[in-house]
């Protein structure tokens, strides 16, 4: 499913700079949709979107876009990330991110981390001040206290609504992707392109309502819900067993590097085609070199926004 402003914005600068933003996406009831609720959502896009803007006008670069971007969503109990994470099994939680500098080629993220109120910064220390890539667990919490973060305690990540999600899946014994009433598949991330043509891409999630055993999806995990180089910057959400399976960031990547084709039939094509095939959900946004950024989904909504210079901020929750 495209969004119908791509089309519509064909003729725009391609060394503009742009940026998106994604909420998660899934099934998202109409039904249920009230105007008072969309206009929660909307709110926590808009300021997100905003927030990234304001780096790229002021002539920030495209990491730094795509991480202040996602630290505001982190921050919103509205989305299943940073302080809106959903509960594991034993009813604690795992926070995972990960980001990509499409221009040095670098990249950081951790995994499994429960008292670090915004993982996207821990990701960006990770990519900035460690010869890694990718940190886990007790590990990645020892690099943020010398790092110097500030730990929050469990209370910080509490949420009515997320408990009563906990509760209703420890009963039903199963897992559950985020809410109950609407499959909704829980990241966020952003894309985006700054002055220079540089991009990058940063994503973040509390994973699935309780999940056991240590289970990672793909948002951590470069090449599969994030990768950036640069030719195209992708952030992905969705059912993260298909995205890892696929390595689906990397195969949009490849196919615009490799085949030449242009950014918007390679995510058509890989969410459209290769994850429907299989039966996987969710979807991703993209960004080029030039040209508008790419939002398309296999499910009825996305919580998205978008951005390119020159042009109004917008946000969207359905299809339509």
């Amino acid at each position: 499913m495209f969004c119908p402003f791509v089309h519509e914005m064909k003729n725009k600068s391609e060394t503009t700079p742009a940026l998106a933003i994604h909420g998660g996406a899934g099934t998202i009831l109409r039904s249920e949709l009230t105007q008072e609720r969309a206009a929660y959502y909307e709110e926590a896009l808009s300021i997100a979107l905003k927030a990234g803007k304001r780096v790229l006008t002021n002539g920030g670069n495209a990491l730094d876009a795509v991480v202040e971007a996602v630290r505001v969503l982190e921050d919103s109990p509205m989305f299943n990330a940073g302080r809106g994470a959903v509960l594991t099994h034993e009813g604690g939680h795992e926070l995972d991110a990960s980001l990509m500098d499409g221009a040095m080629g670098r990249a950081g993220a951790v995994a499994g981390v429960s008292r670090i109120a915004n993982p996207v910064l821990l990701a960006k220390e990770v990519l900035e001040h460690s010869e890694h890539v990718l940190l886990c667990g007790s590990g990645a919490e020892n690099f943020a206290d010398q790092r110097g973060f500030t730990f929050v305690d469990r209370d910080y990540f509490f949420e009515p609504y997320r408990f009563r999600q906990w509760q209703e899946a420890l009963v039903l014994d199963r897992v559950q992707l985020d809410h109950t009433s609407e499959k909704k598949f829980g990241t966020v991330g952003a894309v985006a392109r700054d002055a220079s043509g540089n991009l990058a891409a940063a994503t973040s999630t509390g994973g699935m309502t309780n999940k056991r055993y240590g289970r990672v999806g793909d948002t951590p995990v470069v090449g599969a819900g994030t990768f950036a180089d640069d030719w195209v910057a992708v952030s992905c959400t969705g059912h993260g067993e298909f995205f890892l399976r696929n390595v689906v960031a990397h195969e949009v990547a490849a196919r615009v590097r490799l085949a030449g084709v242009d950014v918007e039939t390679a995510s058509h094509d890989v969410v459209m085609k290769v994850l429907k095939a299989q039966g996987g959900e969710g979807g991703l946004i993209s960004i080029g070199k030039e040209g508008p950024p790419i939002m398309v989904f296999n499910t009825p909504g996305m919580y998205r926004g978008w951005w390119i210079e020159g042009e109004l901020e917008q946000v969207a929750i359905l299809g339509d």
